[in-house]
């Protein structure tokens, strides 16, 4: 992003001064996965594609990588109906996949899909802002986690939480994932008053939630409060161009790689940490 684009884009966000009123921005947090499960309820399985791109973004998901040699074991934050799970099973026959969502209906997809087998994958419901990732997973178990387009369907106040949810099952050594939108996207932008709860938050007609992250709010996050050492943590920008919809601007992400501390002790210091 240069800075012509940064200018621009930072003057029609401070244009936007209204914010949702606080009963309601409360209702939405509140009901956040009520809200993903009627979405589900609605589009079934047919509005996301599988993510068959993730493994050119992380080598850690591609056969043959090291922590693709030993069986490895894989957490899927927010799996919704499984378009990454599948990709990343037929793939990788020797991997492991832990997938979860808060939305039971989501979930339930997943269950229900012909190529589920509890041989190869566990799919269960979770708010990993509140329920105990360790009720389900053994502790310091899970070699990846992979965390896209997931956290930013959490309010700020919440994402620390489920970082340090995610450091109890992280294995010393472990990897996070991460790919979401970032500031400045083209979505953000395009959001009209009426629509913000606060800085980068966002409320959709669905009631869903849309945060939209800075590389210096991940550090916050991951390494900050999280006592992660930071591998990779950048933007990915896209130009999307659409002539019927005169639509030529970018679509902004972050991508990111977090690793576990090697001393399982520094990963139990840091989920003590729970300020931010």
């Amino acid at each position: 992003m240069d800075d012509a684009f940064i200018a621009d884009a930072q003057q029609i966000l401070s244009a936007d001064n209204s914010l949702v009123p606080e009963f309601w921005q409360k209702k939405y947090k509140d009901e956040a996965g009520r809200n993903w499960d009627k979405f589900y309820h609605r589009n079934s399985t047919n509005f996301f594609k599988d993510r068959n791109w993730t493994d050119r973004e992380f080598e850690e998901l591609r056969p043959g990588h090291a922590f693709s040699e030993q069986n490895p074991v894989l957490l899927e934050i927010g799996c919704g109906v499984g378009n990454f799970v599948w990709p990343i099973l037929k793939r990788n026959p020797d991997i492991f996949v832990y997938a979860c969502d808060f939305s039971t209906r989501a979930v339930g997809f997943v269950k229900a899909n012909e190529s589920y087998s509890e041989d190869r994958c566990c799919a269960f419901v979770c708010d990993i802002t509140k329920d105990r990732l360790a009720d389900t997973i053994p502790p310091h178990s899970v070699d990846i986690v992979s965390a896209i387009f997931v956290l930013s369907a959490l309010p700020p106040e919440k994402q620390a939480d489920a970082v340090s949810n995610i450091l109890e099952i992280l294995k010393p050594g472990g990897r996070i994932l991460f790919r979401d939108y970032g500031i400045y996207d083209l979505a953000q932008l395009r959001f009209k008053s009426g629509h913000k709860l606060e800085n980068n938050l966002y409320v959709r007609q669905d009631g869903t939630l849309s945060y939209y992250f800075s590389t210096e709010r991940l550090r916050e996050l991951f390494v900050q409060h999280g006592g992660l050492l930071e591998l990779e943590n950048d933007y990915v920008v896209r130009r999307l161009v659409n002539a019927k919809r005169e639509i030529d601007s970018d679509r902004v992400f972050t991508q990111a790689k977090f690793q576990a501390p090697i001393d399982s002790t520094a990963i139990e210091n840091a989920m003590t940490n729970t300020t931010l």
